[in-house]
């Protein structure tokens, strides 16, 4: 049985800001917020998965996203992509990183215009 770390991969808003405009298609990106938070505040080219309607998307994880590229996953505030980073992993995804603050980080140190809640 593969050692799956106990400290989960992260990575800051910052990179992933550099990341999205420097080299966009290397990224596989998913947000686990719900469909009413989505609507609230979304940062482009994230494919929404809402923890909540697990059954109905994660048997197709692997058709949908391929596990050896750089996914990163993100949530409000870091605890709920957490949960899905470590899904993945157990899903033999090998390169997941939780974006550490969530949207409310991204809102507060990268882009204003989405709004806060």
């Amino acid at each position: 049985m593969p050692n799956t770390p106990s400290v989960l991969p992260e990575t800051d808003v910052e990179t992933l800001a550099q990341r999205m405009a420097a080299e966009p298609d290397t990224l596989q990106l998913i947000d686990v917020r719900e469909p009413h938070e989505v609507e609230v505040a979304s940062v482009p080219n994230f494919v929404n998965l809402p923890l909540s309607q697990f059954p109905a998307w994660s048997g197709n994880i692997h058709a949908q996203f391929d596990p050896e590229a750089e996914t990163i996953v993100m949530c409000h505030l870091g605890m709920r992509s957490a949960q899905m980073c470590q899904w993945l992993l157990g899903q033999g995804f090998t390169n997941v990183k939780n974006l550490t603050g969530g949207i409310d980080a991204y809102s507060r140190k990268i882009d204003s215009t989405v709004p806060l809640y």
